[in-house]
């Protein structure tokens, strides 16, 4: 099909989701998710479209569940392509995201994909900075403390890539990102909620400001010990990298560590049957923990290590 029949039908399409009638709306809306899918040249074209971005922004408020859901996966798609990301990041477009996220009442797939077209758009590093001035760094923490939010996942990733701008881990740590994200890790059923958990407080670790409120977290190291118990191995990476600040951080951290009794049995354990991360990860801390105790050979002071 020629540029020009391609523009004629997305035309055609956009000028149906417009329609009164629901029926008309759907399919074109339906249509329109479909062809900007996997074509960076329908995105390309369907956003050159006169109106088409307030046009979807408008039906993405809708009250009918079917067309908002649709409206976001088109807009969704359309971020995909990295030269839409700026323009679509508008503070508009941003708060209706907030403000989808923050309603107890929107469906939980217009929360999931609300979210991934934050985090789409986050991934511009330009973007990052408007998303902290608008205020959804507290609203995705205040989200994912809800154990009954079924968009969780999508809420944590997203969290994740935003934490990455130092400005952004600021404001999460002050608006408590650090006990919500333990209380996932400690609480959840599932792995994967864990994993991403950890992954995140990885990301916090990486600033001042995230590594110093975790070494406040009374029993962080038990708690990341009992991570790198379980089965996880996307957790046990996490736990052993926090692990590894917090011991380069604070050597009572790594006191605390050794008066566990099982500390170096599963370190043991992750060096031989880990993923590559796990292991190269707990050869650090194996390495930390010969060191304190040749130091405490040398000073004379007492072993850290017990054997």
């Amino acid at each position: 099909m020629s540029i020009a029949k391609l523009r004629e039908t997305i035309h055609e399409y956009l000028s149906d989701a417009q329609s009164d009638s629901h029926e008309v709306q759907q399919k074109a809306l339906q249509t329109l998710a479909s062809i900007t899918r996997v074509s960076p040249q329908n995105r390309s074209l369907l956003a050159q479209s006169h109106g088409a971005i307030p046009g979807l922004l408008a039906l993405s408020k809708s009250i009918s569940p079917i067309i908002q859901t649709l409206s976001l996966s088109v807009l969704f798609n359309l971020s995909l392509n990295p030269n839409l990301k700026q323009s679509l990041a508008d503070m508009e477009t941003i708060n209706h995201l907030n403000s989808i996220i923050l309603s107890p009442t929107s469906p939980p797939e217009s929360t999931k994909l609300a979210s991934s077209l934050i985090c789409s758009l986050a991934m511009l590093d330009k973007n990052k900075a408007k998303f902290g001035v608008a205020g959804t760094i507290p609203l995705l923490i205040h989200a994912i403390s809800d154990p009954c939010n079924a968009a969780a996942h999508h809420l944590l990733s997203t969290l994740g890539e935003l934490v990455q701008f130092h400005g952004n881990c600021t404001l999460a740590v002050r608006a408590g990102a650090i006990p919500v994200l333990i209380h996932v890790v400690e609480s959840s059923d599932g792995e994967d909620l864990s994993g991403t958990s950890l992954a995140v407080l990885g990301l916090l670790s990486k600033f001042d400001e995230g590594l110093n409120a975790l070494k406040k977290t009374e029993q962080i190291v038990s708690s990341m010990v009992e991570v790198l118990k379980g089965r996880c191995m996307l957790s046990k990476e996490g736990a052993a990298e926090i692990l590894v600040r917090l011991f380069d951080e604070n050597e009572g951290c790594l006191a605390d560590a050794l008066n566990l009794p099982e500390f170096l049995t599963v370190l043991a354990d992750i060096s031989v049957r880990g993923s590559a991360k796990a292991r190269e990860m707990t050869a650090q801390l194996l390495k930390k923990t010969m060191d304190a105790n040749l130091v405490s050979y040398s000073d004379g002071s007492h072993m850290l290590l017990q054997w």
